[in-house]
């Protein structure tokens, strides 16, 4: 039998942090799962758990068989299934897909940092699993008309080059905006819809938070996705694009919290570090200078509105500190006056 080779510093970290993940999801499911009153939702739910809960198990595995302690993680502690339903119909199906659109994206990180065999193991069919809940997320939010599809377009009848660039030009005052690309349509369309779910995930929050400094923490983070759709919707309208996106659910009325204020920031925590890597990734297929330079401006907004919640976290004891390698100079130094 081959000998396993020790686990790395990256594929430790990349381990740690889908623990943390796979917890926080398995906790929000668990919520969603017993409010559902829709059986579609609950099977895709319902599966997705179980894959979810069998992946945990390995990487439970893992950890134990290298003598790592186990992150805390997320526990049933974490989630009230007593509290009332806090999103309306729809929502978890919606969230869902996020989060898969989430993980997917990180898996792509994670698989680059791992080299041995059952680590490489693990994130291929995490990457199967989030793939193919993805697309049933999709498929059931279509049939159900909650999904808006990105706007029609005319199909290209011949090829074209670019041949000055004044094709990057967005803000001239004195000529006219060239017409957005397809590509940086649906970079918009993106943006926009996922920051609608976002403002109906972060209100509900807010709604049953108890601690101040938290509550306004993500009020501020409504403001910013609304600033955001508003950003988006002007350089729509200016360009004569017809469009319209929906959350496609709505919060209900309860004040009662199904989420401990670790979990919701934690959420929040992972939500925008996804949206940071998002805009730069967007804005490298952006080629119009005037939506750049608004990229820009949000992504600096994202950044300065995570520091402080990672600021919080800390300050309440709701920061897990991940894996970090030895520090040298104190254990050299440790009997020294």
């Amino acid at each position: 039998m081959k000998e396993k080779k020790p686990i790395s510093s990256s594929e430790l970290g990349s381990l740690w942090l889908t623990y943390q993940e796979k917890t926080l999801i398995l906790r929000f499911l668990e919520h969603f799962l017993d409010k559902a009153d829709d059986q579609g939702a609950r099977n895709i739910m319902g599966g997705l758990w179980q894959e979810l809960d069998h992946i945990l198990q390995i990487l439970k595995g893992i950890f134990e068989e290298e003598n790592i302690a186990i992150p805390v993680g997320f526990t049933e502690k974490d989630v009230n299934l007593e509290a009332p339903q806090l999103y309306g119909n729809g929502f978890d199906i919606m969230f869902v897909r996020v989060l898969k659109e989430v993980s997917l994206g990180m898996y792509i990180i994670n698989i680059y940092m791992a080299y041995r065999e059952d680590v490489m193991s693990v994130y291929q069919e995490l990457t199967s699993i989030s793939q193919r809940i993805y697309k049933l997320c999709t498929h059931y939010l279509l049939e159900k008309g909650i999904l808006t599809r990105p706007p029609s377009v005319s199909m290209p009848k011949t090829i074209e080059f670019v041949q000055n660039t004044s094709y990057m030009n967005g803000f001239n005052p004195f000529k006219e905006d060239r017409p957005l690309d397809d590509l940086e349509v649906g970079i918009i369309h993106h943006a926009i819809e996922s920051n609608n779910i976002g403002i109906q995930l972060i209100t509900g929050f807010a709604q049953v938070a108890q601690n101040k400094e938290v509550r306004d923490y993500f009020v501020k983070g409504k403001h910013l996705a609304q600033k955001q759709i508003k950003l988006f919707e002007e350089i729509l309208l200016n360009s004569d694009v017809q469009f319209s996106a929906t959350s496609g659910s709505t919060v209900t009325t309860s004040t009662v919290a199904p989420f401990s204020e670790k979990m919701m920031m934690h959420c929040i925590f992972l939500l925008n570090g996804f949206s940071t890597v998002g805009q730069a990734f967007s804005s490298l297929f952006t080629l119009r200078n005037d939506i750049s330079l608004k990229q820009a401006i949000i992504a600096r907004d994202i950044y300065t509105y995570h520091r402080e919640g990672i600021k919080i976290k800390i300050k309440n004891g709701w920061f897990e500190e991940p894996p970090q390698m030895e520090n040298r100079n104190k254990l050299v130094n440790r009997n020294l006056k």
